[in-house]
């Protein structure tokens, strides 16, 4: 009797880890293809001049370059929510500096996140938009 307790409890212990790795991905990279990247279009309508990208390569996690520099962050809300947090970045001065700075600030406030085909728009809570193109 001792033996089929330990048997069903190991079989239950089984089944929860068996459900528990088949979660999907629920951020936004589990929407996506995580080998794509996006570059900057536009930013609250206005055509983007300088130059930066994002991608979701695995759950979690954020890459892409700035303006100057390339970046890492963190994004762990599930999608249609985005919440990009940590950004650790590389350390280039550059004459577009400053656009990257607000580049950064305005990724972190961004609260909203849509893909539509070849097109992928982060939205904050003050309307301000984050036009992403596919990259060929």
């Amino acid at each position: 009797m001792l033996n089929l307790s330990c048997h069903c409890k190991s079989l239950i212990l089984l089944g929860v880890l068996m459900v528990a790795a088949c979660r999907a991905d629920e951020t936004v990279s589990g929407y996506i293809d995580t080998t794509a990247t996006w570059s900057l279009s536009s930013l609250d309508g206005e055509a983007y001049l300088n130059s930066a990208t994002i991608a979701f390569p695995t759950e979690g996690h954020v890459v892409g370059r700035a303006p100057c520099n390339s970046f890492t962050a963190e994004q762990s809300a599930p999608y249609p929510w985005i919440s990009i947090e940590s950004i650790a970045s590389t350390r280039a001065l550059c004459p577009e500096i400053e656009a990257e700075s607000e580049f950064f600030e305005l990724l972190q406030s961004m609260s909203i996140v849509e893909v539509s085909g070849r097109i992928l728009i982060l939205t904050n809570e003050a309307g301000v938009q984050m036009t992403f193109e596919l990259q060929p």
